[in-house]
C-alpha cells in the first residue's frame, strides 16, 4: 500500500515571491554599503587611536634610569656618558644609547642632555677652555650648562637626578625641548 502524501498548494501569493526575491540592484547596494562600513572602520581605528593616544599617558615616558657610581665621577670634571633609553627597542641597535654630560662640583651633581638649545645639534665638552661649544650655529655655554654667546638664548637642558645609595639617577625618556624639560 502507498501512501501519499498531501501535496503543498500552488497558490502562493505573487506578491509573497516578490518579496522573497532579491533584484540585482539591491544585491549591490547591500555589498556596496558593507564595502564602505568596512573601509570606514579601517580608516577610523588608527585616527582614533591617535586622537586618543595620549590621554592618561602624560608621564608614563619618564623612567628613572641608572647612570652609574656616584664616586665614578670626578670633582670639577665633566664626564660623557651613555645611558640606554628606557623605552628602547630591540632593533634599536646603538641608537637606543643616548649621550649625556655629567658636570660634578663637589657634592653636587649636574647631568646635561648633549643637544644645543638653539636647534639640537650634539655640543662637545672642551676641558682646556671649559666650555661646551655647538660646531653648527657657534653656541657656547659655561661649565655650568648656562649660554655663554651664540644664537642660542638659553643654557643646556638639564636632566631631573637623584641620588640612591651611590648611584646617580636621571629622569630620563623624553627628549629635550624648549617647553619640556630634559
Amino acid at each position: 500500500m502507498v501512501e501519499k502524501l498531501p501535496q503543498p498548494p500552488d497558490e502562493q501569493p505573487e506578491a509573497q515571491l516578490r518579496e522573497e526575491r532579491v533584484s540585482r540592484r539591491t544585491l549591490f547596494a547591500k555589498l556596496g554599503v558593507l564595502l564602505n562600513a568596512v573601509v570606514g572602520t579601517v580608516v577610523a581605528v588608527p585616527l582614533v587611536r591617535y586622537l586618543l593616544g595620549s590621554v592618561g599617558t602624560q608621564n608614563k615616558y619618564l623612567r628613572w634610569t641608572d647612570i652609574g657610581d656616584v664616586q665614578r665621577f670626578k670633582d670639577q670634571e665633566t664626564t660623557l656618558i651613555n645611558f640606554v633609553n628606557p623605552f628602547s627597542s630591540p632593533w634599536d641597535g646603538e641608537t637606543e644609547k643616548i649621550p649625556a654630560y655629567v658636570r660634578r662640583e663637589g657634592p653636587k651633581l649636574t647631568v646635561f642632555a648633549i643637544n644645543c638649545a638653539h636647534l639640537g645639534c650634539p655640543v662637545r665638552w672642551f676641558p682646556e677652555s671649559g666650555l661646551f661649544m655647538c660646531p653648527c650655529h657657534g653656541g657656547v655655554y659655561y661649565a655650568d650648562g648656562s649660554r655663554a654667546s651664540g644664537p642660542p638664548e638659553r643654557g643646556l637642558f638639564e636632566y631631573e637626578t637623584k641620588i640612591i645609595d651611590g648611584k646617580l639617577f636621571i629622569n630620563a625618556g623624553q627628549i629635550p625641548t624648549l617647553s619640556t624639560r630634559a
